[in-house]
Order: C-alpha cells, then sequence, then structure tokens
C-alpha cells in the first residue's frame, strides 16, 4: 500500500490525512451536487455520507454549463438550478449541514466570481474547509489564482493523466489539501474499469508532490474503489453517489458503506 506523506497543519482537511496516515487508511472522497434533488434530500444526503464514512465530501456548486462532467452530474445540476439553488444556498446547506467531515465546494469559475470578492471568505464561514475550481488550469489566470490560493480554504488542484512529471510538480506547488488525479481523459462518469495505466501515473505524480494523491473520475463500485485505494491516498466517487441521491437517502448510506468497507478492506 502506499503511504501517505507528513503534514502538519490546522486545516481540517490535513488532519483528516494526518489522521487517515497514522491509521494506514485511505481517504473515502465523496461527491454529490448541492441541492439536488431537492434541499431536504440534499441536507439528508450529506449527513448519510458523513454516516456512511465519507473521510471527505465534495459539494458540487451547480452551474448551468459543466462542460467537464457526465450525462448524470449534469443532469443533477440542471435539477438543481431549477430548485433555485445558488451560491449562497450551497453556502447555507453547507451552514445547516453542521458536518463533522472537511467539505470541499467543487465548482466551475464563473459561479465563484458571480457570488463576489468574499466568496471564499463566506465560504469558510459557512464551514467549508476547501474549493476546488475545475477550469481554472495553473497559470491561465494568475490574479484569481493568486486570490483563491491565498483564501481561507485549501486550493485543491486536478492533474490529468496525460500531464508530463515537471508540469505535475508545477500544478502541485499551486496547490493544497490534496492533489486530485484524475483517472482517465473525458468527462466524469460511471465505467466499469480503471485505466491500466493508473498505478504508473500515480507514482509520476507521487514523485513530484508530497500532497495527498486522491484519484477520481469514472470510480464506481467498491471493487474498484479497492483496487485504486491500492495506490493512492484516496478514492473519489461522484456519479455513482449521485445516482444514488436520486433514487433514495437510504441508497447513498449504502453505497457509502460499501464503498468504506472495500476500501478498508
Amino acid at each position: 500500500m502506499a503511504s501517505l506523506p507528513a503534514t502538519t497543519s490546522s486545516n481540517s482537511i490535513t488532519r483528516r490525512f494526518d489522521a487517515l496516515r497514522g491509521k494506514s487508511r485511505r481517504a473515502l472522497v465523496c461527491y454529490v451536487t448541492a441541492g439536488h434533488p431537492d434541499v431536504d434530500r440534499s441536507l439528508a444526503t450529506l449527513h448519510a455520507l458523513e454516516q456512511g464514512g465519507a473521510d471527505i465530501i465534495e459539494l458540487g456548486v451547480p452551474f448551468s454549463d459543466p462542460i467537464a462532467d457526465g450525462p448524470i452530474i449534469q443532469a443533477s445540476s440542471q435539477q438543481a438550478l431549477e430548485n433555485g439553488m445558488t451560491y449562497d444556498g450551497v453556502l447555507d446547506l453547507v451552514e445547516r449541514a453542521q458536518l463533522k467531515t472537511p467539505v470541499v465546494l467543487f465548482s466551475y469559475l464563473n459561479p465563484i466570481l458571480a457570488a463576489g470578492a468574499d466568496a471564499l471568505t463566506r465560504a469558510g464561514d459557512a464551514g467549508a474547509s476547501g474549493i476546488l475550481v475545475t477550469d481554472i488550469p495553473v497559470g491561465a489566470d494568475s490574479l484569481r489564482e493568486e486570490w483563491l490560493g491565498n483564501s481561507p480554504l485549501e486550493f485543491i488542484r486536478l492533474v490529468a493523466p496525460t500531464t508530463p512529471r515537471d508540469r505535475m510538480a508545477e500544478i502541485a506547488r499551486h496547490g493544497s489539501g490534496f492533489v486530485y488525479l484524475i483517472s482517465r481523459l473525458g468527462v466524469t462518469g460511471v465505467q466499469q474499469d480503471t485505466a491500466t495505466s493508473l498505478p504508473d501515473t500515480i507514482r509520476r505524480l507521487r514523485s513530484a508532490t508530497t500532497l495527498p494523491i486522491c484519484v477520481g473520475f469514472g470510480i464506481s463500485t467498491p471493487a474498484q474503489a479497492r483496487q485504486v485505494a491500492e495506490h493512492a491516498d484516496g478514492v473519489v466517487v461522484g456519479s455513482a453517489l449521485v445516482r444514488a441521491a436520486a433514487e433514495s437517502v437510504d441508497a447513498v448510506l449504502k453505497l457509502t458503506r460499501s464503498l468504506r468497507e472495500a476500501i478498508d478492506g
């Protein structure tokens, strides 16, 4: 099993990885869309994720043009928007949930910018611990990257599997909390298999950073989660949980528990 790097920080994300490292465990990172399928169910879903054993919760900020997402998350985002979910509504959901599990806001850049200059500070005040912005590559906009990097939130960066090692190191240097490694090219969604090249990609990224490495995109079953956890510090599951959230809160709880058991096993 791959080992987690030693880190020290007052941030709840880093503390969570420190605790996991001390127990030789891997992180279960769970994504759901805020306000899907409705606000009350969304709140109950967050509690089910925590009860089921999620170590970090990625809470999607609904956006009208989620180009990196597959049909399941796109549909959930559209439904949340139709229900009136806004950025402030997402923060209200975080505040109401009062979770002990660290929450990372998962967003495109436009909703964050539209929320104003204090958007990140307000997110921290509401209880969020991190921010992941899908469409701002390192070097694309230095002023906005500085704004994101200097906020109270950990700034999670994305790395593609085709990224050269030197670029991986540069991306990781401009992020914090953990690095989100995309397991394959394309959009999010449920897949039957993980890429055979993934272990080599993880090793390449691990040689470029001391941050924990969490792998996502296409991981949907306990068997896949267990396989990825053999190499990564964390496993991200999104579309499968969003699909379960559309079914029932109990379905979310059942899937989360099965993923937790598989990773720990």
